[in-house]
């Protein structure tokens, strides 16, 4: 075999291999992001603080949800990005936890105090309260949720460091496609309160306001109780 055949071959061979570590890299990166959605989704999913206020919004707004998300990201990608430089041990700190996790509890309560009183008022009272801005009720949701911030010293780390090793993209795919699996559900639940409001008359908005006031206060009470006993 003369020598530019052997160039040729080791030239193809090469090419071949560098296909072949595309091709396994394409398909660890779909799977990961699948993973990425599952465990996203069911984060989101579970009821919490932002599921009763997108509700609660959604019902004079149709698209609190997605405010309520980009708030949300204000102050989650800044924490992704800490989580990556090694903040993750101050977010597990208890101590970090018990401060966040009373000054959320408190804001809470306020929160649900204002939503009860505006069921006294003989107006809408879903326009009082939904006058307020849902970015910024993301943010303030989301910075004061002591759940939030563990989760993404813990699992979200995770996701993350996987999503790093993959490379730059995969990364910042991660971070779309998690931040999108919040967007789509809160948006769907303003949107679902949006549309039922519409149907619904004053008595039944009033219920319906009342029933994530009442969800807010014991959310705010749980996180008081939380980081009180929190050692």
């Amino acid at each position: 075999m003369n020598r530019g055949s052997l160039k040729t071959n080791v030239a193809a061979e090469g090419g071949e291999e560098i296909q072949k570590l595309k091709a396994g890299d394409f398909v660890s990166l779909l799977f990961f992001l699948f993973q990425v959605f599952v465990i996203s989704f069911s984060g989101v999913m579970a009821p919490g603080p932002v599921t009763a206020t997108a509700i609660a919004m959604g019902a004079r707004s149709r698209y609190a949800g997605t405010l309520i998300a980009l708030g949300h990201a204000i102050i989650e990608f800044p924490v992704i990005i800490l989580i990556i430089m090694g903040m993750d041990k101050l977010l597990k700190s208890t101590t970090t936890q018990a401060v966040i996790g009373l000054a959320g509890g408190v804001f809470l309560l306020i929160m649900a105090i204002q939503m009860l009183a505006n069921l006294k008022t003989t107006d809408n009272p879903q326009a009082k309260y939904t006058k307020s801005k849902p970015v910024l009720a993301g943010i303030i949701l989301s910075a004061s949720n002591p759940y939030f911030l563990l989760w993404w010293a813990t699992v979200g780390l995770t996701l993350a460091t996987s999503a790093k090793q993959l490379g730059i993209w995969a990364f910042v795919l991660f971070v779309i496609v998690h931040w999108l699996c919040d967007c789509v559900w809160l948006q769907a639940l303003s949107l679902a309160s949006f549309k039922g409001s519409s149907l619904l008359g004053p008595r039944s908005q009033r219920v319906i306001l009342l029933i994530c006031s009442v969800a807010l206060l014991g959310f705010g009470l749980f996180f008081i109780y939380k980081a009180l006993n929190t050692n």
